[in-house]
C-alpha cells in the first residue's frame, strides 16, 4: 500500500471513529440525567400551614427528599361590601399569607433555610386564586363565595416586587389599570359632585340638599376608586378566563411558571362559617387558557383528564398541530398542610425530576421543559420508579426522554423500564402507552419491568406524541410527560 492510499485509509478509520463516538454519546446522553425527587405544593406557617419551615424540612430528611417547593399562599382574602358603598361599608376577613405577612420576610426565610441546609434545594413559589364572586344575599342567608379555590402555583419569581404586584383582588394598589377600572358611571359621579358644591353656594333646602349630593357623590367616587390590583372584581359575576390568563401572562413576563392546581377537585364546596363555597371542578380551564406550563396530574383526588382521549392528550394534539405555542406538563401536588391532614404524609406525592445535577438552575430547567414524571404512593414505602422512558430512531443513534422531541426517519423505538426503590420482585403492574391520545398498548407484568417495543406508525410530516401511565397492585401509581415525534421525509 503506497502512502497516499495508506493516508486516505488512515483518514476513513479516524472519521469512523469519531461518528462512533457521537453515536455513543448521543445514545448515552439519557444515562447522563439525574433522576430527582421533589415535593410541589407546601404550605407553612407563614400562610394557613400548620408547622413551620424547619420541621418541614427535618421531617423531608426523614423521607429522603431532595428537592421542595413553598407554595404558601400569595393573598388570602374574601371581602364583601353593601352596594352602593360595596368598597366603603365592608367586611373584610384576612388570613396570613405572603403579602400580608411581606413577600421580603417569606423570600428571606427561604433563602436563610437554603444556606442553613445546602444539601437541600428549597424553591419559592405561591398558590394563588386570582379571582372570585359572590352569588346571593347575606340578608337572605344564601350568600356564596364562588371559585375561590381555582388555583394556581406560581413558580420562579424570587423578588419581593412580583408578589407585591400580582394582578389579583385585594393585592394592594396599582396604577397599571387605571384605564380599565374607571366605569362611564364615575363620570356622572364627578359631575354629580360638581353640581353638589354650586348648591352648597345657596342658602336654606337649596345649600343643605347641595351638602347631602355632594357627600353622597363624594362617597361614590371615593367607593369607585381606580388604583386596583386588578380590573376586576367580586360584584359582577363570573369572567370566564380572563383574570387567570391576566395572571399567567403576568407571571410569564417576569420570568416565572405557572400550573393548574387541583383541576378536579371535589373539595371546594361546602360551608364557610355563615357563608357558603362553590367552586366545582375546573378541567375545562386547560383548553381555556393557554401559555402556562403545565397542571396537577396526580394529587388526592379522582382524575379523569390524564385517561387517554380525554383533556390533557385534546391539548397536547393543539401543541401538535401548530395550535398551541407550548405543550403542557403535568406533575405531582401535594396540597401539604399538615402531618397526617386528610390522612396524607409528606411525601405522597413526589414528583422526580431528570437533571444533568442536582442544583435549582437545572430542577426549574427540567419543570419548564417536562423533564419529569408524577408519582403517588406511601411516603414511609418503596416508591415506583420509572427508571427508563424513551424513544429512539430505528435509523438512526437518536434517543430522547420526556419533555423531549425527536426527529424521526424510522419507526420509533419506545423503552421503558420500572422498577422500586427497594428493588422490589414480582409486584404485578400495569402499564399504558398512549399514542397522540389513543390507547396503543397494555403491557401486564412483574417489577423489575423492562419493555422495548417499535411502533409500526410513520407519517412523514406529522408530529405526535408518546406518554404513558403505570399502577401496581399496592395502588402506586406514576404517570410520564410526553415525548415527541417529528417524522422526517
Amino acid at each position: 500500500m503506497n502512502n497516499s492510499k495508506k493516508f486516505v485509509f488512515i483518514l476513513i478509520i479516524a472519521f469512523m471513529g469519531v461518528l462512533v463516538k457521537c453515536f455513543a454519546q448521543a445514545d448515552e446522553n439519557i444515562h447522563e440525567y439525574i433522576q430527582t425527587p421533589g415535593l410541589i405544593d407546601l404550605r407553612t406557617d407563614f400562610s394557613d400551614g400548620a408547622h413551620t419551615l424547619e420541621y418541614l424540612i427535618k421531617l423531608d430528611k426523614k423521607r429522603g427528599i431532595d428537592v421542595l417547593f413553598i407554595n404558601d399562599h400569595d393573598r388570602k382574602v374574601l371581602e364583601y361590601g353593601i352596594r352602593p358603598f360595596q368598597n366603603i361599608l365592608k367586611k373584610r376577613v384576612e388570613e396570613s399569607s405572603i403579602n400580608k405577612g411581606g413577600p421580603e420576610n417569606y423570600l428571606n426565610m427561604i433563602d436563610a433555610a437554603s444556606q442553613k441546609y445546602p444539601n437541600l434545594i428549597l424553591i419559592p413559589g405561591a398558590e394563588s386564586a386570582p379571582f372570585y364572586y359572590w352569588r346571593g344575599s347575606y340578608f337572605k342567608k344564601n350568600l356564596t363565595v364562588c371559585d375561590w379555590e381555582r388555583h394556581l402555583l406560581i413558580f420562579g419569581l424570587e423578588e419581593p416586587k412580583d408578589y407585591k404586584e400580582l394582578p389579583i383582588l385585594h393585592n394592594g394598589y396599582s396604577t397599571k389599570y387605571i384605564l380599565s377600572s374607571i366605569p362611564i358611571a364615575s363620570f356622572l359621579f364627578l359631575a354629580l359632585l360638581i353640581v353638589g358644591l354650586y348648591m352648597i353656594k345657596w342658602k336654606g333646602i337649596i345649600r343643605y340638599s347641595g351638602i347631602a349630593i355632594s357627600v353622597f357623590a363624594l362617597l361614590l367616587v371615593i367607593n369607585n376608586h381606580p388604583l386596583k390590583s386588578s380590573p376586576y372584581d367580586q360584584y359582577h359575576g363570573p369572567q370566564e378566563i380572563s383574570p387567570y390568563q391576566l395572571l399567567i401572562d403576568y407571571v410569564n413576563s417576569r420570568g416565572g411558571m405557572v400550573f393548574w392546581n387541583h383541576p378536579e377537585t371535589k373539595s371546594g364546596r361546602g360551608k364557610l362559617g355563615p357563608i357558603f363555597r362553590d367552586t366545582p371542578p375546573y378541567p375545562q380551564v386547560l383548553k381555556e387558557s393557554k401559555n402556562y406550563s403545565g397542571f396537577a396530574a396526580l394529587y388526592g383526588d379522582f382524575i379523569t383528564i390524564t385517561e387517554p382521549g380525554n383533556i390533557w392528550d385534546k391539548v397536547l394534539m393543539e401543541y401538535c398541530s401548530g395550535r398551541r405555542a407550548n405543550p403542557v406538563w403535568g406533575i405531582s401536588t401535594a396540597d401539604f398542610h399538615r402531618e397526617g391532614g386528610a390522612g396524607e404524609k409528606l411525601g405522597n406525592y413526589p414528583t422526580f425530576f431528570l437533571v444533568r445535577s442536582k442544583t435549582k438552575k437545572d430542577i426549574l430547567d427540567a419543570l419548564k421543559k417536562g423533564r419529569m414524571y408524577a408519582c403517588r404512593g406511601d411516603a414511609d414505602s418503596p416508591r415506583l420508579i420509572l427508571e427508563d422512558f424513551s424513544i429512539s430512531d430505528s435509523k438512526s443513534s437518536q434517543k430522547v426522554v420526556m419533555g423531549e422531541e425527536i426527529f424521526s426517519k424510522g419507526y420509533p423505538s419506545i423503552n421503558i423500564r420500572i422498577s422500586t426503590t427497594d428493588s422490589e420482585k414480582g409486584n404485578s403492574i400495569t402499564v399504558r402507552l398512549v399514542r397522540s391520545g389513543n390507547l396503543l398498548e397494555t403491557f401486564s407484568a412483574e417489577t423489575p419491568l423492562s419493555i422495548n417495543f417499535e411502533d409500526d406508525f410513520f407519517e412523514p410530516g406529522k408530529k405526535i406524541y408518546y406518554r404513558l401511565d403505570a399502577i401496581d397492585k399496592k395502588g402506586r401509581k406514576l404517570v410520564s410527560n410526553p415525548i415527541f415525534v417529528q417524522f422526517q421525509p
